[in-house]
């Protein structure tokens, strides 16, 4: 009760700030329309959405229709039916967007770099699936072929969300580095699926040093104690992904609109940079010794 009071009064603070100025923007083809106040405000919608993905529940229909409706009606006095509820959710987009940038992390100097799959369907159905027609494609990852997007990622030792990226799930791992470690300070870590001279050399200039691991076939690099110990520890990545598909419910085969994924993935998002005890590194970035064996 006392987070999802704290949840809504932080993202009512946020909308009261946002949205009057996203529609002081928006632009007008000179037609005058009624803008009628909708029963529940928009934080209120983003709350429930954002709640969902903290609660546990496998489905949103259950969590609405079983536990939001029955145990926090008083919270919600002007609820929506379900129905409605969905039709109302694609007009909160925009906010819960803008919302996710501002929860992101800042970058600590040590950054850790990886994809995830995020299926959209099973393999079987590919041929007939037609939500994603045109947005998903076909990729490969380590545990084969898939259909759906890629979620790129780069993540502060503290299990922070510094920088997110969606693309098809056929893009290359190396192709979005560039945009997403734009504003790193130092350190970026990555498995051998980044290697890249070029990719190297360009967030060289950035200011930004890419480290990853090396594959048998490649002359041997010598690298720091540190950064040795920061490649072994790279789990912390792998681990938030596991959290974010499996507490956060970002991926699940029953969208029926882009929309709804979309929405879906950024509450998902969301509900984890709200999370109080992320996986992290207890390692002090400005001290190397840190980390040395006692």
């Amino acid at each position: 009760m006392n987070k999802l009071l704290e949840l809504f009064c932080d993202v009512d603070d946020f909308c009261s700030v946002f949205i009057p100025q996203w529609q002081q923007q928006l632009l007008a083809d000179g037609v005058r329309k009624r803008q009628r106040v909708g029963r529940m405000t928009a934080s209120e919608i983003m709350t429930i959405m954002i709640a969902f993905h903290m609660s546990h529940h496998r489905d949103f229909k259950n969590f609405y229709t079983g536990s939001l409706q029955r145990f926090y009606r008083n919270e919600f006095p002007q609820c929506l039916s379900y129905t409605r509820f969905l039709e109302m959710m694609p007009s909160v987009l925009v906010p819960l967007s803008v919302y996710f940038t501002q929860l992101k992390a800042e970058p600590t100097g040590i950054e850790f770099i990886d994809s995830t799959s995020i299926k959209v369907c099973h393999n079987l159905r590919i041929p007939r699936h037609k939500v994603f027609d045109g947005s998903a494609q076909r990729g490969k990852g380590t545990m084969g072929w898939f259909y759906g997007f890629k979620l790129h990622l780069i993540v502060n030792h503290l299990g922070g969300i510094v920088a997110a990226k969606l693309t098809p799930a056929n893009v290359d791992d190396r192709k979005p580095v560039k945009e997403l470690a734009r504003d790193l300070p130092d350190r970026l870590y990555g498995d051998k699926g980044y290697i890249s001279q070029a990719l190297t050399d360009d967030l060289a200039q950035e200011g930004v040093t890419l480290i990853t691991g090396q594959r048998k076939n490649m002359k041997a690099k010598e690298l720091s104690f540190f950064d040795r110990a920061m490649l072994s520890k790279r789990f912390i990545i792998e681990t938030i992904n596991d959290q974010l598909k499996n507490i956060s419910q970002i991926e699940h085969s029953r969208h029926r609109s882009l929309h709804g994924f979309m929405l879906n993935l950024l509450g998902g998002l969301i509900a984890y940079c709200h999370k109080e005890d992320k996986p992290a590194l207890n390692i002090n970035a400005g001290d190397p010794t840190s980390i040395m064996p006692i």
